[in-house]
């Protein structure tokens, strides 16, 4: 057995709901795209989500959603079974060829969501119980402050040309090259 490390996969990952927290409210839909350090995608996941029974949605992003009608149609569509699609999600993840790194912005969001569903669903996380946060990234990089650390704060190199059309597939690719801009600056930075 080597002890060289297994390479990080990053796992930039999105999701959509219709409240703030999980088991009250539901992940409507989630979708992760899978990068190497060097902006290599090697693959997408998605998957949009029956509402878990008895939660409901709650009335503030319920009227944030009727203001995104199109947004909601996608994350609709076709919905599958949680305990089924985290299952997916979970064999998914690990036929990567390296170790997940859950990447989210904000990562305490998306995290909490994807993490309460694998425990509930299928017993166990892939990611075990930590998140990278592409926020925090950007605060130590333009050392500023974390709340003075928003997207309309960082520079245009960082992003590649994609839309932010709140889909979780698209903004899942999209918040993944923006990290991996990133981390490729940084590196560069230290080097």
């Amino acid at each position: 057995m080597s002890d060289k490390p297994r390479t990080e996969i990053y796992v930039s990952t999105d999701v959509e709901v219709d409240g703030p927290i999980p088991g009250p409210h539901s992940m409507l839909s989630f979708a992760s795209a899978a990068y190497l350090a060097d902006k290599t995608l090697l693959g997408t996941f998605c998957a949009n989500l029956e509402l878990l029974p008895g939660a409901s949605g709650h009335p503030d992003t319920m009227a944030w959603w009727r203001k995104h009608p199109q947004a909601w149609e996608a994350a609709r569509t076709n919905p599958r079974a949680p305990q089924s699609a985290m299952a997916d999600y979970v064999a998914w993840l690990e036929a990567l060829p390296g170790q997940p790194v859950f990447v989210g912005y904000p990562a305490a969001f998306d995290f909490m969501f994807v993490y309460w569903y694998l425990i509930r669903f299928t017993g166990r996380s892939p990611f075990s119980f930590s998140a990278l946060d592409v926020k925090t990234m950007a605060m130590v990089m333009l050392r500023r402050e974390y709340r003075r650390s928003t997207k309309s704060a960082m520079p245009k190199r960082w992003f590649d040309d994609l839309p932010h059309e709140h889909v979780a597939l698209g903004d899942a690719i999209e918040q993944g090259a923006l990290f991996c801009n990133m981390l490729a600056e940084s590196r560069r930075s230290n080097t």
